[in-house]
């Protein structure tokens, strides 16, 4: 079912009797990088997603983004849904407002699923690099932007060999509004560290990384889940940074695996 909230585009699959999970679409892709996990968790769950605003089928406004304003649409969606304590997963800019929604209302979630990401905020040399991002969207256009940002995303290997796959998501991609692509850097860029709430967290919590990961690697995305008191890792070998996608049926085992425990 399509839904429109807070003029975002948000989407459901499965019965809404059944216990929920919300999935938060990495940067700079949309609610269809879920599908393998949503196609098979909705037999059993109800999964709800959603285009970021800027991103996707959700319109980009004004292009002038923050995470809390992210945070503040996610809270929307909950609040008009009336969804009880649903689980929240989310990947890469996703995991940041997750990570932020669950420090400002961790009462409203029952799990939390981060795929991915890290929480710290940027440092200089991370705040430079969106600066040269929005840069390389103005003077080279956002096609060229999108083909070299996307590509990092990657493990070579599925470049390699899943080209029809990853050629589909990279034209998702492309498809985005150069304001929205400008209008989540600057966000990403201004965000909070959520890294002392870590310790805080009381909700159980899987953490998921790709082994070829280079945005963020395994080591960092271990030592975060290591200060959250209940906590799961797992290594997803020989995907990048796009895990869910990359290695569908392992990451959604895993999830299915933490979800169905107590």
């Amino acid at each position: 079912m399509n839904l429109k909230i807070n003029n975002l585009a948000v989407f459901t699959e499965g019965n809404e009797n059944n216990r929920t999970i919300i999935f938060v679409h990495g940067y700079p892709y949309d609610h269809f990088m879920w599908d393998e996990q949503v196609k098979e968790l909705s037999k059993d769950f109800y999964c709800v997603s959603y285009d970021i605003r800027g991103l996707g089928k959700s319109p980009v406004g004004d292009g002038q983004f923050t995470i809390e304003m992210f945070v503040d649409d996610l809270e929307k969606i909950i609040d008009e849904m009336k969804l009880n304590k649903p689980v929240l997963c989310g990947l890469s800019m996703g995991g940041y407002i997750s990570l932020r929604a669950v420090a400002r209302m961790e009462e409203k979630f029952s799990k939390l699923i981060l795929c991915d990401t890290k929480s710290s905020a940027d440092d200089n040399a991370g705040k430079l690099k969106r600066a040269a991002g929005i840069k390389k969207i103005n003077e080279e256009g956002k096609e060229i932007f999108v083909e070299e940002f996307v590509r990092n995303c990657f493990a070579d290997s599925f470049v390699k060999n899943n080209s029809f796959e990853y050629e589909k998501v990279l034209n998702r991609s492309k498809q985005t509004s150069a304001e929205g692509l400008k209008g989540c850097l600057l966000a990403m860029a201004g965000r909070t560290d959520t890294s002392g709430y870590l310790s805080q967290i009381k909700i159980s919590t899987l953490v998921i990384c790709g082994s070829e990961d280079k945005l963020t690697p395994p080591a960092v995305m271990k030592e975060m889940a290591d200060k959250i008191n209940k906590s799961e890792f797992v290594l997803v070998e020989g995907a990048g940074h796009m895990a869910p996608v990359e290695k569908p049926e392992v990451v959604t085992k895993a999830m299915r695996n933490f979800l169905e425990k107590d």
